[in-house]
């Protein structure tokens, strides 16, 4: 790769750029463990495909701690199990500690921790990545809650987790891919979709360690985070206008049961896609 005022430097290519692509610039950075990155800007000729005028395949989509994502189609992906890289990481920031601040053992080790940070980036990111381009290709239409994250990781209690979720990084994933892959991307206010009946709409509190939606006004009872999908389906059909799908999940069927997916899977697989799924069950 040539550069002005340096020439021509030898790079080892990620993969090969499209042969229609014009590149408009080039950004150049050196990473914390010393490795130098050039990421290039190109500019391809080629227009998303056009949206759908029909919605045959839609979901919503209702992320968590305990579940990362609960969606319309029964499956319920886990949380990312990052736990051996966080002790390696906590392992190598004690060893740190007890180095003198700017030896060589104490460069040395700072380069190992910054490896375990780049490690534990690079696990969630390529969680996040699959994730989201699964359901970017798969729908017509995918439906998500316009969350405010950062007053979410605000709260007292169990901040770490949800500053781990990394829920706004894979929200911009979303509606990136979704324009990419010619897919509707909808973010509906949250409020009121856990407490909110997706068969008739009344509203009941329930606090959080209570896992299950049951309505007292008809009888309905699934899964609070499956429940909670359904209404952030039905407000982003509702929200996106008149024109599209007139059917809301909740007029024809509720989940009550699911397919639990393992983080790993998706992980390994690239896709938290099941070779069998849940039928969903009618709301009577």
């Amino acid at each position: 790769m040539y550069l002005n005022k340096i020439g021509d430097v030898p790079i080892v290519a990620h993969r090969n750029l499209p042969t229609d692509a014009e590149v408009k610039g080039v950004v150049v950075k050196r990473e914390p463990i010393g490795n130098w990155y050039a990421s290039l800007q190109l500019e391809t000729p080629n227009d998303p495909p056009e949206k759908p005028d029909e919605l045959t395949k839609t979901v919503g989509i209702d992320v968590g701690i305990l579940n990362y994502a609960s969606d319309t189609d029964g499956t319920a992906v886990g949380s990312l199990n990052v736990s051996d890289e966080r002790e390696r990481l906590e392992r190598a920031q004690r060893d740190l500690s007890r180095k003198e601040h700017g030896s060589n053992n104490w460069e040395e080790q700072r380069k190992t921790v910054a490896r375990r940070h780049a490690d534990l980036k690079r696990k969630r990111r390529d969680f996040l990545h699959k994730l989201s381009n699964y359901y970017a290709s798969e729908y017509d239409l995918v439906a998500v809650e316009d969350l405010d994250v950062k007053r979410l990781v605000e709260l007292p209690g169990n901040s770490r987790n949800r500053a781990g979720a990394a829920w706004s990084t894979v929200l911009r994933m979303l509606e990136y891919k979704c324009e990419r892959e010619g897919t509707y991307f909808v973010a509906v206010e949250p409020a009121g979709t856990t407490k909110e009946c997706a068969a008739c709409g009344i509203k009941t509190d329930k606090p959080l360690w209570v896992r299950e939606h049951s309505c007292p006004s008809c009888g309905f009872t699934a899964d609070r985070d499956w429940n909670a999908a359904w209404n952030i389906l039905s407000r982003g059909i509702k929200q996106l206008g008149a024109g599209r799908s007139e059917t809301t999940p909740a007029e024809t069927a509720l989940p009550t049961g699911t397919d639990s997916v393992p983080a790993k899977r998706v992980v390994e697989t690239g896709s938290p896609d099941l070779k069998e799924r849940a039928a969903p069950a009618a709301s009577e």
